[in-house]
Order: structure tokens, then sequence, then C-alpha cells
């Protein structure tokens, strides 16, 4: 879990606009973002599991 500064320093404006970076809502982890959700792939997976995501169901073919 992300330290409460980085939640904070998130929600400031970047000085520059190329400084801004997709960070997950949950665990603000910066890699592995998932733009449709808004959270991480780590976190997605855990809440996919879960059945908190309204309309994502496990692959099978």
């Amino acid at each position: 879990m992300a330290k409460v500064k980085y939640f904070v320093r998130r929600t400031k404006k970047p000085k520059f606009s190329t400084r801004a970076r997709n960070r997950c809502q949950l665990c603000g982890r910066p890699r592995g973002f998932l733009r449709q959700f808004g959270i991480c792939r780590l976190c997605f997976r855990k809440l996919a599991h879960k059945g908190d995501l309204p309309g994502v169901t496990k692959a099978s073919w």
C-alpha cells in the first residue's frame, strides 16, 4: 500500500503535462495500469476473482 504522501502528491497538477502518470486508484502502482477500469492489473485480478467488477468473467474457449 502506498503512503499517504503519494496520494496527496498525485492530486496536485504536475508542473509539466508530460510528468502526468496513470496510477492505480487503489494501490498507487504506476505500471500495469488498465485505463478502462482505472486500476492496476494486480488489483484488477483480485477484484475480478472476488466478483466485485461487474461484467468481468473468466475467459473460456
